[in-house]
């Protein structure tokens, strides 16, 4: 018996040995097939991924700057006339078409509303939508966009000429709701249209064809405002028709306070819903603060103080992408003349020289940039002086410009530079921050035919034009300012 159990217990061993040894066999040459799935441990262990570019934050404007009625979301009616503002807002009205740029019009006293936002940098990545064609000045896309940015980083953008484009104007003649009343040349009975056909064309490169999508996702989640006088309202209500274009749901455009555009009126903000941002416009004649004095005869007059900066001020802190402008009130009336006009300090310069006057203001405006914008955060745009093209006399004095269907060819006009722009390049060196000179002065100086003349009133029940009062400082929209807000897009993409 005992030999048997040792027989049994020896036979349990090898039989347990053997088991063992060739379940290990099975494990030494079949590892990969007991291994648990990889899924397993990515429940525990996500992968992380680099994102192409970081979002930016959202951007809402405070409960006090939404609309109060939804029904003032809607845009402005295609249909609706611009109505003229009256009661309170009289005493702040711009003078008349034909008489805006009188100095003696009206400042605005403007309710300034907070509006907390974030500063974001400007992003140089070109993010575009696939979906959207980048036509006619040039092509962002494939090898032809290669070819482009290259050519855009050494161009002279506002060396060139005006050339014919049957593919303009970007926005048809009556289409846009935001054009108000003194620009809107076609609806005040201007018959021509061939001004509608000219883009502007540098002469070493083209310049990117204006994409409005691809703008505002530039734009997105930042507050660009345009600072200045009524040019800059010009170009203001330009972009706004640009914008527009790239919006398949234009009610998601709106100005938040339910206004429409109008002379009487200095601040508009107009919200693009899908983007999260604002385009905005300032009114600010001077960029340094208007006055009044009270004189010995106990009436008022005007002043000009050139040391202090203008009171919207405050405003111009809140924006990501500034453009400002100021030029054309600084060439007549007591502005010109200079008399019992100018303060610095306390002291009323009984007369000063207005030239010198416009180089102190520029001072003032450039010290306030260079102290208050962060050229990390903030991109500032100076848009350059815009000629007017009066014959027989300045606005005020019977100058004219009627009957102008083309562009200058040739003339001294086309190499006249006003020694305001040299005083604009002579700060804009001075300054700290970097600012963008938008030098649209030699490419206004071909344009005398694109100004509104006898057509900033509408004329179309058949009432007889008045010609002595004409507007040949502005411009009609569609036109000329379209081009300036191009430049603002190729300089965008060319950075």
């Amino acid at each position: 018996m005992a030999n048997s159990s040792s027989f049994n217990h020896r036979y349990t061993v090898i039989t347990s040995l053997f088991l063992v040894s060739f379940l290990l066999t099975i494990f030494l040459f079949n590892k990969r097939a007991l291994e648990p799935t990889l899924y397993f441990y990515r429940d525990f262990f996500p992968q992380t991924t680099t994102a192409s570019h970081i979002s930016l934050p959202n951007f809402t404007l405070p409960d006090s700057e939404e609309p109060v009625d939804s029904v003032i979301h809607q845009p402005i009616s295609q249909n609706e006339t611009i109505e003229s503002k009256t009661g309170d807002d009289s005493r702040n009205m711009e003078v008349s078409t034909e008489n805006e740029d009188d100095p003696d019009g009206g400042v605005d006293s403007g309710e300034d509303l907070i509006y907390n936002s974030t500063n974001v940098e400007v992003s140089s990545e070109n993010k575009k939508d696939p979906d959207v064609d980048l036509e006619s000045g040039g092509d962002l896309s494939g090898n032809g966009g290669d070819k482009l940015m290259e050519s855009l980083k050494s161009c002279d953008l506002y060396s060139g000429t005006w050339v014919k484009d049957e593919e303009y104007p970007i926005y048809k003649a009556g289409s846009c709701p935001y054009v108000d009343e003194a620009f809107d040349c076609q609806g005040n009975g201007r018959k021509d249209s061939d001004y509608l056909k000219w883009r502007w064309k540098p002469n070493d490169c083209d310049l990117p064809r204006f994409n409005a999508t691809d703008f505002l996702t530039r734009l997105r989640g930042k507050r660009l405002m345009l600072v200045g006088d009524s040019m800059n309202r010009n170009q203001f209500e330009s972009m706004l028709c640009l914008l527009r274009e790239g919006l398949p749901d234009k009610s998601k455009m709106f100005e938040i306070h339910g206004r429409r555009i109008t002379k009487g009126r200095g601040y508009y903000v107009f919200k693009f819903v899908d983007f999260k941002c604002t385009v905005e416009f300032v009114r600010s004649h001077f960029l340094v603060k208007e006055g009044v004095r009270i004189n010995a005869q106990r009436s008022s007059n005007p002043t000009l103080s050139i040391d202090v900066i203008d009171k919207t001020a405050g405003r111009w802190k809140r924006a990501d992408i500034l453009v400002f402008n100021t030029g054309h009130w600084w060439t007549h009336g007591k502005t010109a003349r200079g008399k019992n006009y100018y303060k610095e300090g306390d002291y009323l310069y009984p007369k000063f020289d207005a030239v010198e006057a416009y180089r102190r203001a520029l001072r003032t405006w450039g010290n306030w940039i260079d102290k208050n914008v962060n050229p990390k955060k903030q991109l500032v745009f100076y848009r350059g002086y815009s000629s007017a093209h009066f014959r027989g006399g300045d606005w005020d004095s019977g100058g004219t410009c009627n009957g102008e269907t083309e562009p200058v060819l040739r003339g001294s006009i086309l190499n006249n530079y006003p020694v305001k722009m040299k005083i604009v390049e002579e700060v804009i060196q001075e300054m700290k921050n970097p600012v963008t000179l938008l030098n649209v002065t030699s490419l206004t100086n071909f344009r005398k035919d694109g100004h509104p003349s006898i057509f900033g009133k509408n004329v179309t029940a058949g009432i007889k034009v008045s010609s002595r009062r004409q507007d040949c400082s502005h411009w009609c929209l569609p036109g000329v300012p379209d081009a300036w807000n191009e430049l603002i897009y190729a300089t965008l993409v060319q950075h």
